[in-house]
């Protein structure tokens, strides 16, 4: 790390954990994410990826932006926002939502928790108390609260996830489902509670745990020796992205650029271009883009996010997917991309104009090769389902591993 990396870096915000962290980044790989210093790796990239497939790792998502809507209004003003139907949510629950601007594009995504029938938190990846606000227009009875910096929370992910937790005295968080929330003493009898939500960005078994952020540290420590035996480590950003491109699941400035950051007009997406039309309920009263995507509902979008497996093991890194071999007719680019390990196969995420989608779909790699710059054009097949689901992910119980 260069001279002005390092005091960039001491300019950053401390996460709650990140005394512990400290010690265990061997490498000294921070980047920064919503104004905290952040691990990208801890020792290696790929190590970290494989405890999370095999035994378990945790990932520090205190950066997250956390924000507490409460009151009467909160669920009618929290409907209009997102594009989803939450009138019908069951408390200690947890859905994926996005949100669009007026004229269907993409803001963020993110998840709704509901707390209580007037009481819900809202977390995505960047701040978004400006939209929240102007989303209250209208409805007199809703408070935000940012607790971004008021909740520490942890993420534990991989097949041994859940027997770490019942060894850290969780008694029956193996009834737990997909998207349940959970509430815990922890601390003794003081009355402190642990949250914890089975969610997680891997897609494979795992849960998230929030908590005071006075209690982090002692919420690590009993973490760590209840995972001793289970093979627990800190993963990082990049262990982070090789698991979500499995999952095939969207990153911002990967997938999809935040519609309220970009400059050039339509350089962001929308749900239908990000195969996120699942999302978009047409039946719930009016919620913001609605008009606007209900017109490209029956138009088609231009492009559509699609799951490619791609032949050989050279990764398509940012290539340009043609609709024939001779590259002659550029139909389409890659956003992410990577040789997975777990599924054995070249695989990647790529925004395709929808047209072509019926059609051969051709990727023009470039790679290096003991230090000369190559190229090969690489068959590529459209895949339906993401490429990692492995059945713990959803079992309830989880099987004790």
């Amino acid at each position: 790390m260069n001279t002005e990396d390092r005091w960039a870096g001491e300019r950053l915000k401390e996460t709650h954990f990140h005394p512990r962290q400290a010690v265990l980044n061997l490498r000294d790989a921070w980047s920064s994410w919503n104004g905290y210093k952040f691990a990208d790796y801890y020792y290696d990239a790929e190590y970290e990826y494989f405890c999370v497939r095999n035994s378990c790792g945790t990932y520090d998502i205190c950066p997250m932006q956390k924000y507490d809507v409460s009151g009467p209004d909160a669920e009618a003003m929290l409907n209009r926002m997102v594009t989803r139907n939450i009138a019908n949510m069951m408390e200690n629950r947890v859905t994926y939502v996005c949100w669009c601007t007026d004229e269907g594009r993409l803001i963020d995504d993110g998840t709704i928790f509901k707390l209580g029938p007037e009481k819900f938190m809202l977390t995505c990846g960047s701040p978004c108390l400006g939209w929240l606000k102007k989303s209250a227009f209208g409805f007199d009875d809703v408070t935000f609260t940012d607790m971004s910096d008021g909740i520490a929370a942890l993420s534990i992910q991989g097949p041994t996830s859940c027997e770490v937790l019942k060894k850290l005295g969780l008694e029956g968080i193996e009834t737990a489902k997909p998207y349940d929330i959970m509430h815990f003493p922890f601390h003794g009898s003081s009355g402190d509670t642990l949250m914890v939500s089975r969610t997680g960005f891997t897609g494979d078994l795992g849960y998230e745990l929030w908590i005071a952020p006075e209690l982090a540290l002692d919420l690590w420590d009993a973490l760590y020796a209840s995972g001793e035996d289970y093979g627990i480590q800190p993963y990082g950003e990049a262990a982070t992205n090789m698991a979500r491109l499995e999952a095939g699941f969207i990153m911002p400035e990967m997938e999809f650029n935040e519609a309220l950051k970009t400059v050039h007009f339509q350089h962001d997406q929308t749900p239908f271009e990000l195969n996120l039309g699942w999302l978009v309920d047409f039946k719930k009263p009016h919620f913001n883009g609605r008009r606007a995507l209900l017109q490209e509902r029956d138009k088609g979008p231009e492009y559509t996010l699609t799951k490619l497996d791609i032949e050989g093991n050279k990764p398509a890194e940012k290539a340009y997917l043609y609709s024939n071999k001779r590259c002659t007719r550029k139909i389409g680019y890659i956003t992410s991309a990577m040789w997975s390990p777990v599924v054995k196969a070249n695989i990647a995420l790529a925004m395709i104009k929808t047209e072509y989608l019926q059609g051969d779909i051709w990727a023009e790699i470039y790679y290096e090769k003991e230090l000369r710059q190559t190229s090969k054009v690489a068959k590529c097949t459209i895949r339906k389902k993401p490429f990692w689901t492995p059945a713990r992910a959803r079992a309830t119980p989880p099987h004790a591993y």
